[in-house]
C-alpha cells in the first residue's frame, strides 16, 4: 500500500481536482483506492459524494476508540472509496494542540488499514498540523503546480517543510513529483512556467500536464470525477494519460 499527500500550501493551485481525478483514473485501472479528505473546506468529498457522513475526519484525529473503517465510504467510482470531511475539522488543530504524539494521529489510524493498492490524502492549503499530520503518514507526496506568474510561491516553503519531515519524523518521504495545473499550451506564460519548475524540479515534474477545461471545472458541481461526467473531454484524456505516466 502506497500512502500519498497532495500538499501545496497555495490555495487555487487545483489540489483537490488532482487528488479526486488521479485516484480516480488508477481506480480505473483495477487499482483499489482510498481518498482521505483531511481539508475543513471538503471539497473532494463534495466532489465524490452528496450524502451526509455520520463520522467523518473529524472524528479520526478527535476520538481515539474511532477506527479507520468505521468512517471510509464508498463513491460513485468502482474500486475508490473516501474518508470524508467536514468543516468542524477546522477546529481540530486547536484541540490537538496540546494532544501527545499529535504530528502520529493520522500515521497511527492507517497502520491498521490494509486492502488498498492506493492510499490519498487531500491536504488543507497550510503547513499547519493537519498537513504536517499527512506528511508524516506518506510516503510520497505530490505537488500540484499552477500555471501561473506567482507558480512557486510558497513551495520553496513546502519542500522545506517535507525535508523537515523526512529527518525528524518520516525517514521514508520522498517527493514522488509535480504537476502542471491549468495549462494553457497557446500561452507563452505557460511554456515559460512549465521551464521554470522544470528547471527546478529536475526530473520530478510529469510530462502530463492538466489542462485548463470547462469540463473539470463542471464536474464537481455533479458530484462526479471528469472520467465518468465527460469522459471524451481534454481533461479526462489528460488524467488518464497521468495515470499511465504515475504507474509507470
Amino acid at each position: 500500500m502506497l500512502t500519498i499527500a497532495i500538499a501545496n500550501q497555495k490555495g487555487g493551485v487545483g489540489k483537490t481536482d488532482l487528488c479526486v481525478n488521479l485516484a480516480t483514473s488508477l481506480a480505473n485501472n483495477n487499482k483499489k483506492v482510498l481518498l482521505i479528505d483531511i481539508d475543513p473546506q471538503a471539497n473532494a468529498t463534495d466532489y465524490l459524494t452528496s450524502l451526509k457522513a455520520e463520522k467523518t475526519a473529524y472524528n479520526l484525529f478527535l476520538d481515539d476508540e474511532t477506527h479507520i473503517q468505521e468512517i471510509i465510504q464508498k463513491t460513485c467510482v468502482k474500486n475508490l472509496d473516501i474518508l470524508p470531511s467536514d468543516t468542524r475539522l477546522s477546529a481540530a488543530q486547536t484541540m490537538l494542540a496540546n494532544s501527545v504524539g499529535m504530528q502520529f494521529k493520522l500515521k497511527r489510524k492507517l497502520g491498521i488499514l490494509s486492502g488498498y493498492d492506493y492510499v490519498f490524502i487531500d491536504t488543507p492549503p497550510s503547513l499547519e498540523l493537519l498537513t504536517l499530520n499527512a506528511l508524516t503518514a506518506a510516503d510520497k507526496v505530490l505537488v500540484p503546480v499552477q500555471v501561473h506568474y506567482f507558480a512557486m510561491e510558497g513551495v520553496a516553503n513546502l519542500i522545506k517543510t517535507i525535508d523537515a519531515v523526512k529527518e525528524d519524523l518520516n525517514a521514508k518521504l520522498e517527493l514522488g513529483g509535480v504537476v502542471l495545473m491549468m495549462y494553457d499550451k497557446r500561452n507563452k506564460l505557460s511554456s515559460e512556467v512549465k521551464k521554470m519548475v522544470t528547471d527546478t524540479f529536475k526530473g520530478k515534474v510529469f510530462k502530463t500536464a492538466i489542462p485548463i477545461n470547462v469540463k473539470l471545472a463542471e464536474a464537481p458541481s455533479h458530484h462526479k470525477p471528469i472520467a465518468h461526467y465527460a469522459p471524451s473531454s481534454t481533461g479526462a484524456k489528460a488524467y488518464k494519460r497521468l495515470a499511465k505516466e504515475f504507474l509507470k
